[in-house]
């Protein structure tokens, strides 16, 4: 074994770097001044009374109150008056003529002009 290491310390004695856990640390004198002065700080002490223009007094609501049933006689009464009402009528649309078209043209003749071969006119350079 002792020729094992022998052996092993020359082929790579080269590479092999030597490394000191006995250096001495510097001390940080800042960070030192720095926690001294965390650890003795004081908060200032809060009135009891600090939050009075901050925040309101909380009033809760007043729970909201049961709808009042109507009666079988009030239900009936409306159901015949709804009955007997007469259904509101749409106005009957009126027949447009081609003079009356939005753009003055058959709605035919734009669809059978749309679906028509586009034509591309040759760029002028």
């Amino acid at each position: 074994m002792a020729f094992t290491t022998f052996v092993a310390r020359n082929v790579l004695g080269a590479q092999v770097r030597a490394i000191s856990s006995s250096s001495v640390v510097a001390k940080d004198h800042i960070q030192d001044l720095y926690l001294r002065e965390l650890k003795s700080y004081k908060a200032p002490a809060k009135a009891a009374d600090a939050h009075k223009g901050q925040v309101r007094d909380f009033h809760a609501p007043q729970p909201p109150k049961a709808p009042a049933v109507p009666s079988s006689g009030e239900l009936s009464s409306q159901l015949e008056a709804y009955a007997a009402a007469e259904p509101d009528l749409a106005e009957a649309v009126k027949e447009s003529s081609s003079s009356e078209l939005t753009e003055g043209g058959d709605v035919n003749a734009y669809l059978a002009e749309a679906a028509a071969d586009i034509k591309v006119e040759a760029a002028h350079h």
